[in-house]
């Protein structure tokens, strides 16, 4: 492999440190799943109750990412990033803490915020500092960081759940908070936010830890063109005139709120409780679920090293949503045929829960945010991103709040609902989203006509 054709060593723990804050997103959308076994008869919640504790932190989350952008723009990415790490330790130490009910509601709320926050910020800044011919793997990161943080939490569920011990659960959230902020204090900003702010020098340095001096230079000229053509900021009113603006933020709403209502959140969630409904006990639900979390970890590998820079963004999107078409009908028809048998029942849930963490781990798990930190024009790329992932929280928000209501009513509807939404979502991709493989962001910005250069952007 030449010395352009991977990153250099120097620059692999930018990267890592650059999705980091994906961990801290999984390692909470996860933990609550265990949690909630034990909280709900500790505190006596009901099925609402259950779901606020649970849609909490999407609030959050929705006022995170809608908040963010134009701090991330302002301020940079690297200190959007470094406020989220505080704001998830102390999220987490009060939630362990948590006296009562709403106690838990204000830690979460607070954990959301930075995990709205991080959701915005790190995509952005991935796709910001990687090579266009790298930039699927490396963006990629910050889904693999999200499965290994989910992974995380179920075992830490398993490992806490004989000891009912859900404090330690929300509190251990803490470790991941000081090593992204320790982490992150070491790591460089976006060359391109810091071109926008006309800090070409440290730009320079931060390309040449992963750029050869022919790349370097001609990236460089890349972006310059393309950000003095469009010099002029533009706000959420301007964003929404431009016809061409409204065109790109459509496509990357839809992908964010798609990516969160086609049955995820069903499945990081309440895989425990769908598995108990099946006939598991506790223990066995929670030892379930943590293999399907370590399967998806394996699954999002291939995805980022396989998947994303081969075969592209648009071809994945349309094919994992098949699947899951295939996955959801499995288990409505399961419920259909009545949940609680077990035996058989057990091993079909399983294996359809399984089908679906592979087909979405495989393209809008990783494919979605990977093309959210693309397809925005740069001068706009952290109000349109804020935009895009408060719409991607919200769908979060409805889903968590309202399904454990509809499981509790025993309806199996629900799961023909998420088959009907993700058969949406693989007509979306088909008629609507592009292919980016390969592409620079500047060529992306050509491509959509969101900008005009005096010169045409270089091709790869």
């Amino acid at each position: 492999m030449s010395a352009t054709s991977a990153p250099r060593p120097v620059g692999r723990s930018t990267y890592f440190f650059g999705a980091l804050g994906g961990l801290l997103f999984g390692y909470d959308l996860g933990v609550v799943a265990g949690a909630l076994l034990f909280i709900t008869p500790e505190m006596h919640l009901s099925p609402l109750q259950s779901g606020m504790v649970t849609s909490s932190l999407l609030i959050g989350g929705m006022i995170g990412a809608l908040g963010c952008g134009r701090v991330t723009d302002r301020f940079g990415r690297r200190f959007t990033v470094l406020v989220s790490a505080v704001l998830f330790g102390l999220g987490a130490i009060l939630a362990a803490a948590a006296p009562n009910f709403a106690l838990i509601l204000i830690a979460r709320v607070i954990m959301g915020l930075a995990v709205g926050a991080a959701s915005v910020t790190v995509p952005v800044y991935l796709s910001e500092i990687a090579p266009a011919r790298s930039r699927g793997g490396l963006s990629g990161l910050n889904q693999l960081m999200i499965s290994i943080g989910i992974l995380v939490a179920y075992l830490v569920n398993l490992g806490l759940s004989p000891f009912h011990a859900w404090r330690w659960m929300f509190g251990l959230a803490a470790v991941p908070a000081v090593l992204l902020l320790v982490g992150t204090l070491f790591q460089p900003e976006s060359p391109r936010w810091l071109i926008r702010k006309g800090r070409e020098a440290q730009a320079r340095e931060v390309l040449s830890r992963t750029r050869d001096a022919a790349e370097l230079e001609a990236e460089l000229a890349e972006i310059r063109a393309v950000n003095e053509a469009s010099a002029d900021r533009v706000g959420v009113r301007e964003l929404f005139a431009s016809r061409t603006l409204r065109r790109i933020l459509f496509i990357g709403v839809g992908l964010a709120v798609l990516q969160q209502i086609i049955g995820i959140n069903t499945i990081i969630y309440y895989a425990p409780t769908i598995l108990k409904n099946v006939g598991f006990g506790d223990s066995a639900a929670i030892l379930a679920n943590a293999g399907l979390g370590a399967l998806t970890v394996v699954v999002t590998i291939i995805m980022i090293t396989v998947v994303v820079d081969r075969f592209g963004r648009r071809r994945p999107l349309m094919l994992g949503a098949l699947g899951m078409v295939c996955a959801m009908v499995l288990i409505a028809v399961l419920f259909r045929l009545g949940g609680q048998s077990g035996g058989a029942a057990g091993w079909i849930a399983i294996v359809a829960l399984a089908l679906f963490k592979v087909c979405y781990s495989l393209s809008w798990g990783g494919m979605v945010w990977i093309m959210l930190g693309e397809i925005f024009p740069l001068r706009v790329r952290g109000t349109a991103m804020g935009i895009a992932t408060f719409t991607n929280w919200a769908g979060n928000f409805l889903v968590g709040l309202l399904f454990p209501v509809l499981l509790a009513a025993g309806s199996s509807g629900v799961f023909v609902v998420f088959a009907v939404l993700a058969a949406v979502a693989g007509l979306f991709a088909y008629r609507f989203v592009p292919e980016t493989k390969g592409r620079s962001l500047e060529q992306i910005e050509e491509h959509f006509g969101a900008v005009t250069t005096s010169q045409p952007v270089r091709a790869q």
